[in-house]
């Protein structure tokens, strides 16, 4: 592939953060909308930006940015479409959802320019995270994400939000660590072989099968362990839950569909590469993606607060990604990149829903006090009704074909015991959605209208359209998934590319 020299990796990175600066030097409190308008213009530049690139990658290019620093293949350019199109969604919902808050006195201006400022400080992060080509600031990107999505977590300041911030900060730390040990062991085992390109990701998989087995296998668990916890998967899901329900929902949408993200993105990048050179790391990653899948959906399927629900299926699916990209075979890393794609659609669409329900009924969130909200918000309702069957499984929308996709690869594998996980999983998943979609919005409401019940009205047009974006995207690519078939395809061959025979 042709390396060409580009400004645009570095540009995603410091534009966001050029675009929180001015909110902080401009977005005052007299002027209601700049805030605002600052933000989605930086974003819809930043998208433009990133359509840009991902269109000279896809069309063979391979970008580099200060002498290789930043590298810019089909995996990163995909993952740079999710994140600042998704980031776009959001802001523009936030724009009413925000302004709510600040009405009923949950926010106040000045917090809201904070808020404004650290989506974009989170969008650069990100960006760096899916773009840097060294090993170890792999690790400093996430971390600075983490600090980022740790303030958005605890922006309502009060004692459950900033419990569960610093909660999300702690646990992720630590994790993190433990995959800071493991580059370390990874990069002292090969640097006798590669000397000071052992630091750089697309150099790794030339010795992956030369290293030491002691050494691989634990410098491989210690990084699993650390991307797991960035994931949110089972045992090392405590902060998940907390952050989700906690943050406003707009944020919700980011954590569940770009920032556990990350930790799929960093397997792929290291993880995955040692997969074919050793057998066992397939075996390993099933076995934790397995028990997470089918633990967060249990653990899904009892809650009634809505926004945990859904936190706790963000572990569940999370760990089909894992699963498909630790196979280490194409088809298994096309299926866990198309459920990534698929999942970031989806669940952001579901967060948005939920919080477009915590708008219409003034932050109601339990599926116990809630009920017949499709006859006022029928938008709201088809949006939240479709993500659900979308999330389930059910054809033709788009996670059926990557959940089916990653059955293939498993039945490939011949680790039937783990496909049979997956289907059952599904299934619940399907229940789990579908019953909380009817509770929600087709059951009698649990107290009536002239009982002093709920109520509610559909959202501003300004709220769902991001719902119906998304809902467009999930069902497009459910019936034309050839849409996505070449980057996708594209990606894949990115990971597999680093791994030579």
């Amino acid at each position: 592939m042709a390396q060409s020299e580009s400004l645009l990796p570095l540009f995603l990175i410091l534009w966001p953060l050029f675009g929180a600066i001015l909110i902080q030097l401009f977005g005052q409190e007299r002027r209601q909308l700049t805030r605002e308008g600052i933000a989605i213009a930086v974003m819809g530049v930043q998208l433009a930006a990133a359509i840009a690139q991902s269109w000279s990658v896809f069309s063979g290019l391979l970008l580099i940015t200060a002498g290789s620093g930043l590298r810019v293949d089909a995996l990163s350019a995909l993952m740079g479409l999710l994140i600042n199109g998704i980031t776009l969604l959001v802001l523009i919902q936030s724009v009413r959802y925000m302004q709510k808050e600040e009405e009923h006195g949950f926010t106040s201006p000045r917090r809201l320019r904070l808020y404004y400022a650290l989506i974009l400080i989170f969008a650069g992060a990100m960006n760096w995270t899916v773009t840097t080509s060294h090993l170890i600031l792999l690790y400093v990107a996430m971390e600075a994400s983490t600090l980022a999505t740790a303030l958005l977590v605890a922006f309502y300041r009060k004692k459950a939000s900033l419990e569960a911030g610093y909660k999300y900060v702690l646990l992720v730390m630590v994790g993190m660590t433990f995959s800071l040990l493991g580059m370390v062991i990874l990069f002292a085992a090969a640097q006798p072989l590669l000397g000071s390109k052992a630091l750089l990701l697309n150099h790794m998989g030339e010795v992956a099968r030369l290293i030491p087995r002691k050494a691989a296998l634990l410098g491989v668990a210690f990084m699993t362990v650390g991307f797991a916890t960035k994931a949110g998967l089972v045992p090392f899901h405590a902060w998940l839950p907390d952050a989700h329900s906690e943050a406003p929902s707009p944020v919700s949408a980011l954590l569940s569909g770009l920032i556990i993200k990350l930790g799929a993105y960093a397997l792929a990048r290291t993880v995955t590469i040692f997969a074919p050179a050793w057998h066992g790391i397939p075996l390993f990653i099933a076995i934790l993606a397995s028990a997470s899948m089918l633990i967060g959906i249990i653990m899904a399927l009892v809650q009634d607060d809505l926004k945990r629900m859904l936190a706790f299926s963000s572990v569940s699916q999370i760990s089909y990604v894992f699963m498909g990209l630790g196979l280490g075979s194409y088809l298994g890393i096309y299926g866990g990149l198309f459920h990534l794609v698929n999942h970031t659609l989806i669940k952001a669409l579901l967060f948005l829903s939920t919080g477009a329900v915590m708008y219409a009924t003034g932050g109601v969130r339990r599926i116990s006090q809630l009920g017949g909200l499709a006859k006022t918000m029928p938008v709201t309702s088809f949006c939240f009704f479709l993500g659900a069957l979308a999330l389930g499984g059910l054809p033709p929308l788009n996670a059926f074909l990557s959940k089916f996709t990653l059955f293939i690869a498993l039945g490939e594998a011949r680790l039937w015991w783990a496909l049979v996980i997956a289907i059952l999983t599904g299934l619940l998943t399907l229940a789990c959605l579908v019953r909380a979609a009817y509770m929600v919005f087709w059951a009698p409401a649990a107290l009536p209208e002239e009982a002093g019940g709920l109520t509610a009205h559909e959202v501003p047009f300004l709220m769902y359209v991001s719902m119906a974006v998304l809902a467009g995207l999930s069902l497009l690519i459910g019936l034309f998934p050839n849409v996505l078939y070449p980057l996708l395809d594209s990606a894949t061959r990115a990971v597999l590319a680093v791994w030579i025979n």
